[in-house]
């Protein structure tokens, strides 16, 4: 965590992060009671992973999941800056068609260094989600997220998994793997960013339900909820130009403060094969070992990729 510069009122600590001064309060306040674990802790760990995080979030807009009572308290969905946002941190007005509120335009945080990194932890913004297109550009990443219905798990994610990686290959598309910090993961590829969404989005539809042709009792490429216990589903939808998926690294509210975790094919693969808690759902502490022993296994997301093929 930024070294502090003494106490303010009411617990607050006055720090300076990369040349900013920000106000950072109530650090001994736990957020995740099952395991103790401190919003100082929230933002040391931030602070920590940033090296690696920031590049995945550069020029995305980020949407917040805040809970400022803990993960056991009530939360709230943020997309647009607060009023309190400081003027250093990046904004950017962007159209948000469909809104729930009825707001054509929102001003979004752009969360591209350190102190607003810092920032966002300090308003107990535990989960840090973006789309898959950077500002004023098509998308440049295919997202496939993977939802066990019960009793399906993460073992059956990573059989999954290794199938679309392979049929992703035949297209000469490359798939990173990552857990999602919940119950299931993500694969994450990058693309050419000179398609739409739509049509990213369809590729991926088409690929989800040929595998479901081939592996019926296994995989669904449907929404239906009935239609998922004892499968994964294949959510092609990730990939709307609406939608945002956990970054990765990104905390997740639970039991423990677990994260949006970078994997390797090989853990994957042995998980498929039904070696037992290789993949799982892994706590902040462990991805930072992670990162430590991998650096940061999801580098290849930063550069483009192939465009998908067409219908």
């Amino acid at each position: 965590m930024p070294a502090d510069r003494g106490l303010g009122a009411a617990g607050r600590i006055r720090v300076e992060v990369a040349g900013r001064s920000l106000e950072l309060s109530n650090l001994d306040k736990v957020l995740y009671p099952g395991a103790g674990f401190t919003k100082g802790e929230v933002i040391d760990y931030y602070t920590r992973v940033s090296v690696v995080l920031l590049p995945h979030l550069a020029d995305r807009a980020v949407t917040r999941i805040r809970y400022p009572n803990g993960v056991d308290g009530q939360f709230f969905f943020e997309k647009n800056a607060p009023a309190s946002t400081p003027d250093w941190v990046r904004t950017e007005r962007l159209p948000t068609p469909g809104s729930s509120r009825g707001r054509e335009e929102i001003d979004f945080v752009v969360a591209d260094d350190l102190p607003t990194l810092v920032w966002l932890a300090n308003l107990a913004a535990l989960e840090l989600h973006t789309p898959q297109w950077r500002v004023g550009a098509d998308p440049d990443l295919l997202v496939v997220d993977l939802d066990p219905g019960a009793p399906a798990g993460i073992e059956e994610c990573c059989v999954a998994a290794v199938l679309i990686r392979d049929r992703f290959a035949d297209d000469g598309i490359a798939c990173y793997p990552k857990t999602s910090g919940r119950k299931g993961m993500q694969l994450c590829a990058p693309v050419a960013a000179v398609q739409s969404a739509d049509e990213i989005s369809g590729y991926v539809k088409r690929v989800a339900e040929e595998l479901e042709r081939r592996s019926p009792k296994t995989i669904t490429s449907k929404m239906a909820k009935r239609l998922r216990p004892g499968r994964v589903f294949i959510d092609w939808s990730q990939n709307n130009a609406a939608k945002t998926t956990v970054a990765p690294y990104s905390l997740r509210a639970g039991p423990v403060p677990a994260a949006s975790t970078p994997l390797t094919w090989p853990e994957v693969e042995a998980t498929a094969a039904g070696e037992p808690g290789v993949v799982r759902q892994f706590t902040a502490a462990e991805v930072l070992d992670r990162i430590e022993r991998y650096g940061d296994l999801l580098v290849d997301l930063l550069t483009p990729g192939p465009p998908v093929p067409p219908p």
